[in-house]
């Protein structure tokens, strides 16, 4: 019976990866037809295309590509903000979105896989409703894990780009002040910063990189407020903006926004030097409160039995 049980639960999941890979063939045909019907209706000459200096990476890999057109039948929206989530991660290449779909249904796949066949050869095979409640629950876990890592990569990026922003701020005060100008005050922070501040590095490396390139100064600065989505990188972003449109000093404004960011960052500090006695109480009730009354009541308590018991049993 057990063995029959683990031949059906074998033929299932095999049955369902079939199906899956028929399906995202599907796919793919239709999404290369239709990606053929758009190309027949450009006129944009391919040569034109190759003299872009910013052109968008493509990936090259010919698996990647066959995934790639196999999900592209999804909703265009739900595929810009993977994208996007990617990115606010920190996971910027091409084939990013591609690699993880490939994670997320392989581990939905595979997780299974490796549990019926894991508990088949070590002579235990589920039987009953465990061999599909165990994999059908390993399943779910298999697409829920990649993204919930996802967006606690998110959060902890932001975080750290929060933290490190300010330090860079100060540093890009003092470089413009010196004289630099703004591309050579973001090449000067990142490099000084690299080691020290990772994150905030790269990303002030990769826009003096785009406006080395050519992109225009807004341009890249609101990719920048994109990829990092921090409040106070987005605020510093239109701050250069609409200084570079109102012809005001770069200097005084980032003085004066310095000095905003070192008293945000006091009150937040503050904010939390308050919130510590509201989260000690929970533990102080818990933990002492109890202890100090045992403390308190046991000798009295102790002392009532030794006269209440002699009384009640008439000695």
């Amino acid at each position: 019976m057990m063995i029959q049980w683990f031949d059906l639960a074998i033929q299932v999941f095999t049955f369902l990866a079939v199906a899956a890979m028929v399906h995202l063939t599907q796919r793919a045909v239709a999404a290369q037809l239709a990606v053929r019907r758009r190309l027949g209706r450009q006129d944009v000459s391919v040569a034109q295309a190759e003299g872009s200096v910013l052109r968008a990476d493509k990936v090259s890999n010919p698996f990647l590509l066959w995934v790639q057109s196999a999900t592209a039948g999804g909703q265009a929206k739900e595929t810009q903000k993977l994208r996007k989530d990617l990115s606010l991660a920190g996971f910027d290449q091409p084939s990013a979105p591609i690699w993880y779909v490939i994670v997320r249904f392989s581990l939905a796949i595979g997780l299974p896989m490796l549990l019926i066949g894991g508990l088949g050869l070590a002579g235990r095979p589920l039987t009953g409703l465990a061999a599909f409640m165990f994999p059908l629950v390993l399943c779910g876990t298999g697409l829920i894990a990649p993204k919930a890592i996802l967006d606690n990569r998110i959060n902890a990026r932001r975080e750290q780009l929060e933290h490190e922003f300010p330090d860079a701020l100060d540093l890009m005060v003092v470089c413009v002040e010196a004289g630099l100008g703004l591309e050579a005050a973001f090449i000067r922070v990142a490099l000084e910063v690299k080691e020290s501040h990772p994150r905030i590095a790269e990303e002030f490396g990769r826009l003096s990189d785009e406006l080395s390139a050519g992109r225009g100064r807004a341009e890249a600065l609101r990719a920048l407020a994109e990829r990092v989505n921090v409040d106070s990188i987005r605020s510093f972003v239109a701050l250069l903006i609409q200084t570079d449109l109102l012809g005001v000093s770069i200097a005084q404004s980032l003085r004066t926004y310095s000095g905003e960011m070192r008293e945000s960052r006091f009150m937040k500090a503050e904010e939390k030097a308050m919130r510590i006695p509201v989260l000690m109480t929970m533990p102080i009730v818990a933990c002492f409160m109890p202890v100090i009354i045992v403390a308190l009541l046991l000798p009295p308590a102790i002392d009532v039995i030794r006269t209440l018991v002699p009384a009640l049993t008439g000695q």
